[in-house]
């Protein structure tokens, strides 16, 4: 199974990537500039657009980066490629990004990720920081035949699935369960305090039900957990104690290990799956799940912040914090009062 394809790729996103070096091995553009979401005016490329770059060889690509756009980059340029290599390897969510980029008549913001960390963090969540976005709609525009990768790329959706069924109830709508996967990468995230648009995850699936279905209905189909009625839009999962150990089974590492580390007292060292059998009779198993996304999260999007300020410069870290506010404040001005 692959990763479905949402839309052909337009020339303008094309022509973007044109401008980079080509050995990338997965190459994608998401957020308000590529979707519609509810509130937002996206007009074709209306908002900044967001990119992620996969490269197999980082030093290398940089090399070839710095050559060809050396004015994306911070005062961090003058280190060189090797240095922002290890940069955007030791540090934050093991990217590197470069924002409110010119390109070809738009302003970009662009990702670098080595295919190895996207890799581990699909597989695994170790951040949950690309593997969250590729839990979303996102326009792939290169995807180089690398069969570790694709499957990676299916798991991940997989994993969303499963970690969402056991934070809902028995039976819930197709929105119900695309709210809930699409709110994963935001639990925990400190932004969503202070700098984000709180109606964000409805604004993103509200105007993007189709796109959710594309990427899910497959695996939605095919998994032995679900009664899945797409004509009525209505799922009904196994919620039996037996059935949500199977879940929890099925989880990433990183995660079963957080809920591990929540549940187990310290000095005792249980076993994983004895912990996980506990978890799975517990009525607030849904919440310790939550819970422990939340701590994957937390610590991924506070260190990657702090390195985009590097990154991107003093300049461009104030520019681009003060449109983020200015987004939170405009989706307060838009809620309804309440009666």
């Amino acid at each position: 199974m692959t990763v479905p394809a949402l839309q052909n790729t337009g020339v303008i996103y094309r022509r973007i990537l044109s401008q980079f070096p080509q050995d990338i091995s997965l190459a994608f553009a998401y957020g308000s500039g590529v979707f519609k979401q509810q509130g937002t005016s996206q007009g074709q490329m209306g908002n900044m657009v967001d990119f992620v770059f996969a490269v197999d060889d980082a030093v290398t690509w940089h090399t070839m980066n710095l050559l060809q756009n050396r004015k994306h980059y911070s005062f961090l340029k003058l280190l060189g490629p090797r240095k922002i290599s290890s940069i955007q390897s030791d540090h934050g969510a093991g990217v590197y990004y470069n924002t409110l980029v010119p390109v070809d008549g738009r302003v970009i913001k662009y990702g670098v990720i080595s295919t190895e960390s996207l890799i581990e963090d699909l597989m695994h969540w170790k951040t949950l920081y690309i593997a969250g976005r590729l839990h979303k709609p996102v326009k792939m525009l290169a995807q180089s035949d690398n069969s570790k990768l694709r499957a990676a790329l299916v798991g991940n959706l997989k994993s969303a699935v499963t970690a969402s069924f056991l934070m809902l109830p028995e039976s819930f709508s197709e929105e119900d369960l695309f709210l809930q996967i699409a709110g994963l990468s935001y639990a925990g995230d400190f932004r969503m305090v202070i700098g984000e648009d709180k109606s964000k995850v409805a604004n993103i699936v509200q105007d993007n039900m189709q796109h959710f279905r594309i990427l899910y209905t497959n695996i939605l189909q095919d998994c032995p957990q679900v009664v899945y009625k797409p004509q009525q839009g209505k799922l009904e999962v196994d919620k039996s104690p037996e059935g949500q150990f199977v879940q929890l089974m099925t989880l990433p590492r990183t995660l079963q290990q957080r809920i591990t580390r929540l549940v187990d007292p310290p000095g005792k060292n249980r076993d994983v799956e004895e912990i996980l059998l506990q978890v799975a009779q517990d009525p607030d198993c849904g919440a310790v799940v939550q819970q422990a996304i939340s701590s994957i999260v937390k610590s991924s999007s506070i260190t990657q912040s702090a390195k985009g300020v590097a990154t991107a410069g003093l300049w461009k870290t104030v520019s681009y914090s003060a449109k983020k506010l200015m987004k939170m404040w405009r989706g307060w001005r838009r809620k309804p009062p309440v009666s």
